[in-house]
């Protein structure tokens, strides 16, 4: 890969940012001389996006601050349909009102990372519903589709992965690469859009509406992506052991999402510092050249920094404070995640695994009894054993509080409501 001229592009490819370009020398030419309007797609498969997507936001946050104009996509009128890209099957199909709820959910997240207005920098959030729901399908068919080979279409990964193994790819899949290539298009004529990123498993969608763009006469598209990341271990990015690590605050309290950020495997530390964070690359290199017992101080610097872009500085630090006091000094924290439960079945007593289930330290009673045979559960602080265990009102602390331990670091406080 060639040494960038363009601030953008060599600021994505010092951090690790960049997997496949599809003209570097022409997209850089085009960063160096104009500001350039770029745009990422976001399916409204849940109401928020989880950590798994955060490389996409940061690529549009650089962009940004680079100088040049992002565009969030969401995905409104795709979403009716679904990616089927590298699935096994099908997507189960959203009502018109699931996918308005959760794009109203997915907005929340971005004005942590990017400024909205009108002026020629200021970021833009556009829902592809807006022309795709309004499509009178015979002149789509006649205008759009007679420029796609079907033969190409089933020479890409996404779709090949899914007839070698004999799953079923159903007609309505098949058109997404077709709704996907015309956004481009779309987002061409209407906002100047050249330019459009993701991560690596759209290579193919993203090629599409370039050589669509060709064949409809805008001016010249390009592609860009990201690598598909995992943990060093393998683990897919944006999930823990209990769900998947949201990005909403009603979701997932700043805390967790601290604390999922602190346990990061110490292979993964410098290269997370480089996606996630704004750091100085200079600090970055200072930070990933510790090691020892110091590495475990860099993950503290890791997490506060991811913290406080989503959540704000304030919230970061506050989590950074509550798991010392937990963990270093054995305190109690006030902010610790906290749940209600009835004051009639803490009286009653209410049983240790459905306990657990309810405080999302397990999906399921069975995963909750392995937890509890392996040692890995204390109540205030002290072991139990037994998966027959009732919590009551005799556990409820002088904070009013029974504290829940799942192994070191996960804690819940059980309130009674």
């Amino acid at each position: 890969m060639s040494a960038f001229k363009s601030d953008f592009l060599r600021t994505l490819q010092e951090r690790g940012f960049i997997h496949q370009v599809s003209d570097e020398t022409g997209l850089d030419e085009l960063f160096s001389r104009e500001i350039v309007t770029a745009y990422i797609g976001f399916d409204p498969t849940a109401a928020s996006l989880h950590a798994g997507g955060l490389i996409q936001i940061m690529m549009l946050h650089w962009m940004q601050q680079t100088g040049h104009r992002p565009i969030a996509l969401m995905g409104g009128g795709t979403g009716m349909v679904g990616d089927p890209s590298f699935k096994d099957e099908a997507r189960k199909l959203m009502t018109p009102e699931t996918i308005q709820s959760n794009i109203d959910g997915i907005k929340k997240v971005f004005s942590n990372y990017l400024t909205f207005g009108e002026g020629p920098r200021d970021a833009l959030m556009v829902n592809n519903a807006d022309w795709l729901l309004g499509i009178n399908y015979l002149d789509f068919l006649r205008d759009v589709g007679r420029h796609f080979s079907v033969n190409r279409m089933l020479s890409f990964d996404s779709v090949k992965t899914r007839l070698d193994r004999e799953q079923s790819l159903s007609f309505l899949e098949f058109n997404y690469m077709i709704l996907q290539a015309y956004d481009f298009v779309e987002l061409s004529k209407r906002t100047g859009t050249r330019l459009q990123m993701g991560g690596s498993d759209q290579w193919g969608n993203i090629i599409n509406g370039i050589d669509l763009g060709h064949r409809m006469d805008t001016p010249q598209l390009f592609a860009l992506t990201s690598p598909l990341l995992t943990t060093s271990s393998g683990a897919k990015m944006g999930k823990s052991l209990s769900g998947a690590v949201w990005l909403n605050p009603d979701m997932l309290s700043a805390y967790d999402f601290w604390q999922y950020w602190r346990n990061t495997e110490d292979a993964d530390v410098s290269r997370f510092l480089k996606l996630y964070t704004t750091l100085p690359m200079d600090e970055i290199a200072r930070l990933s050249a510790l090691g020892g017992s110091e590495i475990n101080e860099v993950k503290k610097i890791l997490a506060t920094e991811i913290t406080a872009m989503l959540h704000g500085r304030d919230n970061a630090e506050q989590a950074a404070e509550t798991a010392r006091k937990t963990f270093e000094e054995g305190a109690l924290a006030s902010d610790l995640p906290t749940i209600d439960v009835p004051t009639a079945d803490l009286e009653s007593g209410i049983g240790l695994l459905a306990l657990m289930v309810t405080a999302k330290l397990a999906a399921s009673n069975g995963e909750a009894r392995r937890h509890v045979q392996g040692g890995a559960v204390r109540i205030n602080d002290k072991p139990v054993s037994d998966e027959r265990t009732l919590v009551g009102t005799a556990e409820i602390g002088e904070a009013g509080v029974i504290k829940l331990s799942l192994g070191k670091k996960k804690h819940i406080l059980v309130r009674a409501a």
